[in-house]
């Protein structure tokens, strides 16, 4: 399908989702399906309860913002259930702007726009369809024309609350257009657009001398005072303002604490009572979710300054922390370059991990907690298993610290040094060394970072670096290890041989003298000791492998290489270790002979075809583990 069929393909969706009746023909529709008359707070709600609510590890993950939002799981649940869910209910927490505070391109604003663009998408099917009064350019609520006495018997029949009275403009075609008739009234289905400004408004603060309050709620038409006469008349109104637009659907307040204190006045009635006031009108009624955005400084000074205090008590803050998870850290770079010019870069692997590590130590806070330094903590925080230490102390962890987050490197800074490094090394190949060396050539350049803070990120960088050297290492050894693949395969059998004499209390057949022998222990440590299995916890991990290898046997299977993924770490690295000579003289030598040359090809390709690198950055990785292992 070409470009033309697909517009012509949603040029015919668009018509199929046109609706018009009447009042009357619109009750029937309510009356089937009651949720077409939700409010807007319980819109957005089902809106991302819709897209699928997952429970991992006692943390509710919402898809809505799976795709977007990387590491926030927790402040994603908390605004959700705290503000959503219960504004939803018609409890009082609707009756609050939402403001999400939060350190620079920590995902405010991204969030703000799912929920834009999923109201947009959300509206243009069956379970989120919005119906409005035709003609009306605030897209009033159809059932604003039950009049205020018969509302409790309307409630009765349809089990549904009307909020909100009859804006003066359809008050007025009520009368001159209809005949005071409801059930004649005209009803469409809309469907929300920030573009054509329909449910969806956005105000952003410009200079307070120049900006006029009009923005927020319309203006007078002067051009028509002389065909209708009066600034009173609805008609001589231009119901244009953001806040009128907004109507139905969310109003997004960017850098709402830098407006001028007339245009937050406004919010006082409109947040508490879901009115607001505009010309010589009386209030006019809205059903909008109000959402601003802030950095913690700029509210730090809002609510200090006491002509505020009216507004305080009509927020929500949410805060909205960096991500402090190495792994969603490296998702968030992803995206970021996939939405750039930089796709069709080669990113060796590991080369985004280093750059996470790196940021996100910059935004822990070092724990108080006996036994745990901020690399444990960092492993800890993304799911990793750290010896010594369970989910308790992660919980611990987490409360030292409620406000953990909100400071550090953010990701855009990230992106650029990536960007600094591809454009200097002028190949399309980048890694991990080019992206720590980027990062701490461009701190001397970041205006907000103090000297105390840049010895410290140096450090930082350091520490990122060492990390990285192990990862190197790590993969190093596999590539080669492949090459070994049987010597691996033989010595695990010795290994598990001597585990399983150990665990019966056996003696172990030597095959080439034909004695009977102890297990050989020192065997056996030396492997353990590969992945940090103490002396105190060798009899349990011997006995787990047993248990393992008898519930394969139990269901047929047999247990292999692959079947234990710490004891195969393990054996990986004690054959690195062993190999450890081969592997210097592989990578280090000038001039190779066949035989290294030809390993050395062996490597690169595992590399290339399993490892995700290219020609190049293997290449680059192999000579910097020689030089690692030759100093």
């Amino acid at each position: 399908m070409n470009i033309l069929d697909k517009v012509k393909s949603y040029r015919e969706e668009e018509n199929r989702l046109k609706w018009e009746g009447t009042f009357a023909d619109y009750l029937n529709i309510i009356k089937e399906r009651p949720e077409v008359a939700q409010t807007a707070h319980s819109r957005v709600y089902n809106m991302i309860k819709s897209a699928g609510v997952e429970e991992r590890d006692g943390q509710k993950m919402y898809k809505f913002f799976g795709q977007e939002i990387f590491g926030l799981e927790t402040a994603i649940e908390r605004l959700v259930e705290e503000y959503f869910h219960p504004a939803a209910r018609r409890l009082d927490v609707r009756k609050r702007i939402l403001l999400l505070m939060g350190p620079v391109s920590g995902g405010k604003s991204t969030i703000v726009t799912l929920l834009k663009r999923g109201l947009e998408q959300f509206s243009r099917i069956d379970e989120g369809a919005v119906y409005a009064i035709k003609g009306c350019p605030m897209h009033e609520d159809p059932l604003h024309l039950i009049p205020h006495h018969l509302r409790n018997e309307f409630y009765e029949e349809y089990g549904i609350r009307i909020e909100g009275s009859l804006s003066p403009l359809n008050t007025m075609r009520l009368e001159k257009e209809y005949d005071g008739r409801i059930e004649n009234v005209m009803i469409e289905r809309i469907s929300f657009s920030e573009d054509k400004r329909v449910g969806i408004g956005t105000f952003t603060p410009s200079d307070p001398k120049s900006q006029d309050i009009a923005d927020l709620t319309g203006s007078i038409d002067f051009s028509t005072i002389g065909e209708f006469g009066s600034e009173s008349d609805p008609r001589a109104y231009r119901f244009d303002g953001e806040l009128n637009k907004a109507n139905r659907g969310m109003m997004e307040f960017q850098e709402m604490l830098k407006l001028d204190e007339k245009f937050l006045w406004n919010l006082l009635s409109l947040t508490q009572e879901g009115n607001f006031k505009a010309g010589r009108f009386a209030l006019i009624s809205a059903d909008e979710l109000i959402v601003a955005h802030t950095n913690e400084t700029e509210y730090r000074s809002f609510i200090s300054n006491k002509k505020n205090e009216a507004l305080h008590s009509r927020i929500i803050v949410m805060p909205i922390p960096y991500n402090l998870k190495v792994s969603q850290e490296e998702l968030i770079y992803e995206k970021m370059i996939k939405e750039s010019d930089m796709s069709h870069v080669h990113i060796a692997p590991h080369a985004l991990k280093a750059a996470a590590i790196f940021s996100v130590l910059t935004r822990l806070e070092v724990p108080k907690k006996q036994g745990v330094d901020l690399i444990k903590k960092m492993r800890l925080y993304d799911g990793e298993n750290v010896e010594g230490f369970n989910s308790v102390d992660l919980e611990e962890l987490k409360k030292e610290f409620p406000n953990e987050g909100m400071n550090g490197i953010d990701p855009r800074y990230i992106i650029n040094r990536i960007s600094s490094a591809i454009i200097r090394k002028e190949i399309p190949s980048i890694n991990a060394l080019d992206v720590l060396r980027s990062l701490k050539d461009g701190l001397d350049q970041h205006a907000s970072i103090s000297q105390e803070d840049r010895e410290k990120y140096m450090n930082y960088i350091a520490v990122a670096r060492r990390e990285y050297d192990e990862i190197a290492k790590n993969e190093v050894q596999k590539a080669f290890v492949y090459s070994y693949e049987e010597s691996a395969k033989t010595l695990m059998n010795n290994y598990l041989d001597n585990v399983e004499a150990f665990c019966n209390k056996n003696k172990i057949f030597d095959p080439l003298t034909g004695e009977e022998m102890n297990p050989d222990e020192k065997l056996m440590r030396s492997i353990e000791e590969q992945i940090g299995i103490s002396e105190n916890a060798k009899k349990a991990f011997r006995e787990e492998i047993l248990i393992r290898i008898s519930a394969y046997a139990r269901k047929g299977k047999r247990f292999d290489y692959n079947s234990h993924e710490r004891l195969r770490e393990a054996i990986q690295k004690k054959l690195f270790a062993d190999l450890k000579d081969v592997v210097k003289i592989t990578t280090s030598s000038k001039m190779p002979d066949e035989s290294q040359l030809k390993k050395i090809n062996e490597v690169v390709a595992r590399l290339v075809d399993e490892h995700g690198y290219n020609t190049t950055s293997a290449n680059e990785l192999l000579q910097y583990v020689g030089s690692l292992l030759n100093r």
